[in-house]
């Protein structure tokens, strides 16, 4: 009887690893609660609840490396998992661009899509003199040295990357000499705006919305391809003349080698929770914009990003 005991619960263990093994799961590359985390747990919990998949996705953060380490670990460990979705975010792609992943590429896995975004803007004073977009930027471009941008992003990193973006798409080439002072976050990146050390402030919406409400600043665009819902008032940077696109999308990437069936599965799956009322009022909570990118054109949209901050980051000597 202990035998067939024995016997009973090993396979019983043996089931629950095979079951483990072939559920889906989706890796958030970051400890719980961060924007990574938040990205993987609503959507995969949205999912199940409007059945676009059928059982519930498990969530396991795997910190480190700004998202290096998991990268890594499905490149060299889950390259063909069909069950294995990776959340990510405009940082992974600036990261890639930037070789902060050890040799890592962004060929080696497949973007999925987006299907919201943090979306940058650019923000002045109250009693700013500038009162669009191309006026601060034609000021720079006259006189960088008179013309200082604070950033939550080290020098290098995308918030400074979208004010050269900018210029650049105005012909400005000399962007070495572009004042940056990169701060730990938009919180003091707009008190250095307020307070008047910098002429503007170059970050996300969702850090600034309450000096919007309480009148401090003003808004001279969002690097959205739409205004923002709730915030029409703001003009697009495209709107100025300015086409450029610079949001922290919330999204998701595959193994390189799934199946194509598995591709098709995710990607529909997550086209799904974009179109849904639940991802609808998710975001609003968050504060995100629709920003919705699902399979090829998100892929392409991500490369066209990755090579354009590789580029401005040579430039500027963030790497070689």
């Amino acid at each position: 009887m202990k035998i067939i005991f024995k016997i009973f619960l090993a396979a019983i263990f043996s089931l629950g690893l095979s079951i483990q093994s072939f559920a889906a799961e989706c890796i958030a590359p970051a400890n719980p609660g961060g924007g990574w985390d938040f990205t993987c747990r609503a959507i995969t919990k949205i999912m199940h609840d409007i059945g676009a998949v059928d059982s519930p996705i498990q969530v396991t953060n795997m910190a480190g490396g700004g998202g290096g380490l998991a990268y890594t670990h499905v490149v060299n460990e889950r390259n063909s998992d069909d069950n294995l979705i990776v959340a990510a975010s405009s940082a992974t792609a600036t990261r890639l661009a930037q070789n902060k992943y050890s040799g890592m590429t962004s060929d080696q896995v497949r973007f999925l899509g987006a299907i919201g975004a943090d979306p940058g803007v650019i923000v002045v004073g109250k009693d700013s003199p500038y009162q669009n977009l191309n006026e601060l930027l034609d000021a720079v471009i006259a006189d960088p040295s008179k013309v200082a941008f604070a950033g939550g992003s080290a020098a290098g990193g995308f918030d400074h990357l979208k004010v050269l973006m900018a210029l650049g798409r105005k012909g400005f080439k000399d962007i070495r000499k572009v004042k940056y002072i990169g701060v730990d976050g938009d919180a003091d990146a707009i008190a250095q705006t307020v307070g008047g050390f910098t002429a503007a402030m170059t970050g996300d919406i969702s850090g600034v919305v309450g000096f919007i409400k309480s009148g401090d600043v003003r808004v001279l665009a969002s690097f959205t391809d739409e205004r923002i819902p709730g915030f029409e008032s703001i003009p697009t940077a495209k709107e100025q003349g300015i086409d450029v696109v610079a949001v922290n999308w919330r999204g998701l990437y595959t193994p390189k080698g799934a199946s194509e069936a598995s591709y098709k599965k995710w990607t529909e799956a997550l086209r799904k929770v974009g179109d849904s009322p639940e991802w609808d009022k998710t975001m609003k909570e968050r504060g995100l914009a629709p920003f919705n990118k699902v399979g090829g054109n998100f892929q392409s949209y991500v490369d066209q990003v990755i090579g354009e901050v590789r580029a401005l980051s040579k430039e500027i000597g963030v790497i070689q």
